[in-house]
């Protein structure tokens, strides 16, 4: 991945699409079960939209937000969370790796770790939450009543690519603190499984000062509020001006440099079992 240790990023995507395509060869080997575990993914998933729905049915707007409008926020953020927990899903068993040792095998090979962390265990059934997520974001691009522009247009996949990298690099600033704090795969998923119900919602329900926090703390209101709002022509939260709306390729990018910082320091502080 991008994320891997220089000057292997060259061999670490190598190695990711080797050990990627072992794990969906195993998946392949047994398709009823994929495809039935891919379903229970997308069912699964598909609850917190159902509960969506269950609040309009007693109303007719969640902070003055329309149901497309909620359904544009939640397939947006759906969606790009789901391909980072694709790809990068696996990182939250690193901490156990650290506890057990068993990260000390994948050191002594010589491929990035971070490329055999991300790859172990590739969870191909992981597509029914990325399905799901596109779903519901068609069914409100063609619902909304939007005056499209170019803009407008490419923001849409911008939104979508942008906030995967986000969402990645979360993934791997929680991998990079479970080497200190060796099972802390609750507060790595707090940030990313936590991050995107809350991004599912729109910003007007939430307290001003939680906005502030994941506008300029961690950064997850790029991932789809900020970009969405311009889409949609709606009032930006905290006051910001219309032009932040085309940052989140700058934020993800932001946000990449001190993931890769955190990793690299973190695999420098273990030491072996225990550490």
């Amino acid at each position: 991945m991008v994320f891997a240790e220089r000057p292997g990023l060259v061999e670490g995507l190598r190695a990711y699409g080797l050990i990627v395509m072992m794990w969906l060869r195993s998946t392949m080997a047994y398709r009823a079960s994929f495809a039935m575990t891919a379903f229970g993914n997308f069912a699964a998933t598909a609850f917190d939209f159902v509960t969506i729905l269950l609040m309009f049915s007693h109303v007719d707007a969640l902070g003055g937000y329309t149901l497309p409008e909620i359904a544009l926020l939640y397939g947006a953020s759906g969606t790009a969370f789901g391909l980072a927990d694709l790809l990068l899903g696996s990182m939250d068993r690193l901490g156990r790796r650290v506890r057990d040792g068993t990260l000390d095998t994948l050191l002594v090979r010589p491929v990035p770790v971070l490329a055999q962390v991300a790859a172990d265990r590739f969870a191909l059934r992981r597509v029914g939450r990325i399905l799901q997520g596109l779903l519901v974001l068609g069914y409100a691009l063609v619902t909304l009543d939007i005056e499209w522009t170019p803009l407008k247009a490419a923001m849409i996949p911008m939104m979508l690519l942008s906030g995967t990298a986000i969402f990645a690099a979360v993934f791997v600033t929680g991998a990079a603190f479970q080497f200190f704090a060796q099972d802390a795969a609750e507060v790595q998923s707090s940030f990313t499984y936590g991050g995107n119900t809350l991004l599912q919602y729109p910003p007007t329900i939430f307290a001003k000062d939680l906005v502030r926090g994941v506008t300029f703390v961690v950064p997850l209101a790029f991932v789809n509020w900020l970009p969405a709002l311009y889409v949609l022509g709606r009032e930006y939260p905290v006051g910001l001006p219309e032009w932040v709306a085309f940052l989140p390729p700058v934020v993800a990018g932001l946000c990449l440099l001190p993931a890769g910082a955190a990793w690299r320091t973190g695999l420098r502080a273990y030491r072996s079992t225990g550490s």
